[in-house]
C-alpha cells in the first residue's frame, strides 16, 4: 500500500474501498469483510449511505487491529449546524463501534457549514477523529473554509476520474495543503468508461485493466481512490495497481482525456441547491 501524509501528519491509504450505494445492511457488511480480506484497509462510509451500522459491524468482526484501519465517514446536511453536529458525530461513532474515526468529512457545501464544521474541529481536539474535512467544496468554497477555519480541511472528497480530472480544483487544494480524494474514480461507467480505447490500450502495455490503469493515473496524479465493487474478485483487481508505473507519456495520453466538467451534477447551482434540499426531505436526519 502507498500513503498520503495529511498536513496533520496523519498518514491515509491512497486506495480504499467505499460502500456508497449499498444500503442493504447484511451486503455491506459482507462487502467491508471482503474488502478487508482483500487487503483494504481504508473503509469509506457516510450519514446518507444509511450503512455505518454495517460498516461498524465489519470492523468488530474482521479481526484486524482498530489501528490498522482507516475509518471515513460523512456527515448530512441536515445533521448540520453547531448543536446537532455534535450529536451526528456521537451518532456516527456509535453506528461505527469506535471510540474514534480517521478521517470525518462534511459531506455537501450547504446550510450551516461553519456551525458543522466547529463540530468536527471541536471533536477533532477531543480525539474523536484524527482528521477533518470536507466534500464536493469548489475552489471558491474551499479556499473560504480554509481561510476562517481553526483548523484547515485534511481532505476534500471531489468528483474526479480521466474525464473530471480537476486541475485546477488541485491546483487550489495543493496552495492550501489539501488532499484531494477521489469519488467515482471510475465515472460510475459514464461516456464509456469501460471501454475506453486509450484506457484500455495503455492498460494492456502493463498486462492491466480498463480500471487499473484509472486508478494508477490518478494515484500517480496525487489522488486519494475509494473504487466501490460489491463483487470480490473485482475488489482485488481494484487493489492490484501497486506493481506497476505508468510512463510520463502514458500519463499525458490519459491527460488528454478531460473534459473538465461533471458528468453528473455541479454544485455551485440554484438547482443542486434545490435537488438537495428535497434530499433533506427525502432521507431526514439521517441518524
Amino acid at each position: 500500500m502507498e500513503y498520503v501524509t495529511l498536513n496533520n501528519g496523519v498518514k491515509m491509504p491512497v486506495l480504499g474501498y467505499g460502500v456508497f450505494q449499498v444500503p442493504d445492511l447484511s451486503e455491506c457488511e459482507r462487502c467491508v469483510l471482503d474488502a478487508i480480506d482483500v487487503g483494504y484497509r481504508s473503509i469509506d462510509t457516510a450519514q446518507s449511505y444509511m450503512n455505518e451500522a454495517a460498516v461498524g459491524n465489519a470492523i468488530a468482526k474482521c479481526g484486524v487491529a482498530r489501528g490498522e484501519l482507516f475509518i471515513t465517514t460523512k456527515m448530512w446536511i441536515s445533521n448540520y449546524g453547531y448543536e446537532k453536529a455534535k450529536k451526528a458525530i456521537d451518532n456516527s461513532l456509535s453506528k461505527l463501534q469506535t471510540d474514534y474515526v480517521d478521517l470525518f468529512l462534511l459531506h455537501q457545501p450547504f446550510s450551516d457549514v461553519y456551525g458543522a464544521y466547529r463540530a468536527l474541529e471541536e471533536a477533532y481536539k477531543a480525539g474523536k477523529i484524527r482528521a477533518i474535512g470536507v466534500s464536493n467544496f469548489y475552489p471558491d468554497r474551499l479556499a473560504d473554509i480554509a481561510s476562517f477555519s481553526e483548523i484547515k480541511p485534511q481532505v476534500n472528497q471531489i468528483e474526479t476520474h480521466v474525464f473530471q480530472q480537476q486541475k485546477f480544483a488541485r491546483e487550489v487544494l495543493l496552495r492550501y495543503g489539501v488532499q484531494a480524494e477521489a469519488w467515482a474514480p471510475f465515472a460510475e461507467g459514464k461516456n464509456d468508461f469501460f471501454t475506453n480505447s486509450v484506457l484500455g490500450e495503455i492498460g494492456a502495455k502493463y498486462g492491466k485493466t480498463v480500471g487499473q490503469a484509472a486508478l494508477r493515473f490518478l494515484i500517480q496524479s496525487g489522488v486519494v481512490v475509494i473504487p466501490k465493487s460489491v463483487r470480490k474478485e473485482r475488489m482485488a483487481e481494484n487493489f492490484d495497481v501497486f506493481d506497476f508505473t505508468l510512463s510520463e507519456g502514458d500519463m499525458r495520453e490519459i491527460e488528454k482525456l478531460d473534459k473538465g466538467d461533471s458528468l453528473f451534477f455541479r454544485h455551485d447551482t440554484p438547482e443542486a441547491v434545490e435537488m438537495f434540499v428535497g434530499l433533506i426531505k427525502e432521507r431526514g436526519s439521517c441518524s
